[in-house]
């Protein structure tokens, strides 16, 4: 008995639907989020915008942001996926022309959620605002990397999961080691 076929066909049966999600809203937005996010240059924009304008807490948001972009981005992309071998979903599954526009390394976990999510996450304790902003852009990456067929919703729940953990640990890094000192 394979414990993990259920889990399974709703991976594989929600990848298929939101891949076939055809709207005017997705076919103009998802494409340009993803451009943006390629090589984390959103999440880069991002930080130096909160530096220059927020003052210290603009600039100690975008310092943990960053900080916790770049190690779930470690994490996921150079240890994570050297661990776990998976394909991305089969191309005739995604209905559209994104499909030809994926990587090659494993998919899991998404890397683009990862970076995403740990950014915003370590953002948003030291600037609310900042961080309900970029929650916006961040759901619209977990859906792009779904919809383009780059990723199982799987996948990108174990990014999410990840960058929650990296900012967390962004987070309360100076507190741990506070306390070591004293």
């Amino acid at each position: 008995m394979d414990i993990l076929a259920a889990p399974r066909n709703v991976d594989h049966s929600l990848t298929r639907r939101m891949a076939a999600w055809d709207s005017a809203w997705a076919r103009q937005l998802l494409p340009p989020v993803e451009e943006a996010a390629e090589h984390t240059k959103l999440w880069w924009a991002a930080a130096a915008t909160m530096a220059a304008v927020g003052g210290l807490r603009g600039r100690r948001a975008a310092a943990a942001g960053i900080t916790a972009m770049a190690v779930a981005e470690l994490l996921s992309n150079a240890v994570v996926k050297k661990l776990v071998e998976r394909r991305r979903p089969p191309k005739e599954w995604i209905p559209h022309d994104d499909v030809e526009d994926r990587p090659d390394s494993s998919s899991f976990p998404s890397g683009h959620t990862a970076a995403a999510v740990a950014f915003t996450a370590a953002v948003a304790p030291t600037w609310p605002w900042a961080g309900a902003a970029c929650a916006v852009p961040t759901l619209l990456v977990a859906i792009e990397r779904i919809h383009s067929g780059a990723h199982y919703p799987s996948d990108v729940a174990a990014g999410a999961a990840i960058g929650l953990s990296v900012a967390a640990l962004v987070r309360s890094a100076p507190r741990l080691a506070l306390r070591h000192l004293v």
